[in-house]
């Protein structure tokens, strides 16, 4: 199966988006009392999520700069609403990606 740049970019700030939601959520209230434990894990894990969040920003940047889009827009909404707005932003862009690849069927005249 070839997958387009768009498509990879697009995978790749779906895999950085898992990885920070996995990251934030360590220091969510079940999982918090054991992340906070080591100094070590908490300053590992928030690079991570630092790490996470930048390759998401350049990710999606990408693809929307690939599909003809504005790449600050988009970025800058799914930073802004994070994560929801993130995932909206991957939805919509893959929506858009899939709309424009698919072949437009001419209508068949009836007769």
């Amino acid at each position: 199966m070839n997958e387009s740049p768009v498509q990879r970019a697009l995978t790749a700030a779906i895999v950085s988006l898992a990885v920070a939601v996995v990251c934030i959520a360590m220091f969510l209230p079940p999982l918090a009392a054991h992340t906070v434990d080591s100094v070590l894990r908490v300053v590992t894990i928030g690079l991570v999520l630092a790490c996470a969040l930048l390759l998401h920003a350049v990710f999606l940047g990408i693809a929307a700069r690939r599909m003809g889009r504005s790449a600050a827009s988009w970025v800058s909404l799914s930073m802004l609403l994070f994560p929801i707005g993130s995932a909206a932003a991957l939805i919509l862009l893959n929506w858009f990606y899939e709309e424009s690849a698919a072949p437009q069927s001419q209508p068949q005249p009836h007769g």
